[in-house]
């Protein structure tokens, strides 16, 4: 079982090119990047994570994913990438899938696309999203990326955005699409997106994968998906040894720890704690 971390990096924080290299050097499998572009200071919309609502500060203070993960691509050559989670609602397409396609081509095919739907309705208001329909929003604009990932120029018309047949590149490395792994709690709409045009789920914390992973499992062979293509990698996982030997018994082939939010040398002893669940 691959073994990555996630970790909240912020202008206080380790950096990404000091994490990047203790990662690859101790044999880590990959380092996924959160995102929030801003953190209104009004909010009334309840952290759903935390019982009483409270939001740690790191949440206001993260670097952007993309520039983080790009210094980290840049002093590695094995570490794999990712965002856990991008808040694609909150982005331009075109834009978002040029990034995409450069991070990937730029780390020889190491990118993946750790996509969320939010839970911060007064940052996704900032950004223009309306809250009821960011689902169907992030859809639109998923397929409208994988328009311009195409092989060849092709034409996307969707409810929310457009885009004429295009010359678009560097394309994904795989060809198609980065892989694409969808965040979230288990249910019907997560799990349709997941058929539809993700590559597995990301549970957070690991949750419901007792009840969730039968059900996504005969969503996904539903929509003639290949059964053995699903992945399912389990996020932001605080680790005990029973819980990593579940998710391989359960069939897992990677599983995201939880780097705790501290300074450098509080994340290198992090980092020592996690050394006893790589495998040799």
């Amino acid at each position: 079982m691959r073994i990555a971390v996630t970790a909240a990096l912020t202008d206080q924080a380790i950096t990404p090119v000091k994490l990047a290299r203790e990662l690859e050097e101790r044999g880590f499998d990959g380092l996924y990047l959160p995102e929030h572009t801003h953190i209104p200071v009004a909010r009334e919309t309840p952290f759903p994570y935390q019982s009483d609502g409270r939001l740690d500060d790191w949440y206001g203070r993260l670097l952007d994913p993309f520039v983080g993960l790009a210094q980290a691509a840049a002093v590695t050559n094995r570490l794999a990438l990712g965002t856990g989670v991008l808040l694609v609602a909150q982005h331009d397409p075109i834009v978002l899938a040029k990034q995409a396609a450069t991070l990937d081509h730029l780390s020889g095919g190491r990118f993946t696309l750790g996509v969320g739907f939010g839970w911060n309705q007064e940052e996704a208001a900032d950004h223009g999203v309306d809250w009821p329909n960011r689902r169907d929003l992030v859809l639109d604009r998923m397929r409208l990326m994988r328009a311009l990932w195409a092989a060849e120029p092709t034409a996307y018309q969707g409810e929310y955005g457009s885009v004429r047949a295009s010359h678009a590149h560097p394309k994904p490395v795989r060809g198609g699409s980065p892989r694409t792994l969808l965040g979230g709690g288990a249910g019907p709409k997560l799990f349709a997106h997941i058929a539809a045009y993700g590559d597995g789920w990301l549970p957070i914390g690991g949750a419901a994968l007792d009840t969730g992973l039968p059900v996504l499992r005969t969503v996904w062979a539903d929509a003639g998906r290949d059964p053995a293509a699903l992945e399912v990698v389990p996020y932001a996982v605080e680790p005990t040894p029973e819980k990593l030997a579940y998710y391989a018994d359960n069939g897992v082939g990677e599983v995201v720890l939880l780097l705790p939010d501290a300074d450098e040398s509080g994340a290198l002893r992090a980092l020592d704690g996690f050394g006893r669940y790589l495998e040799s």
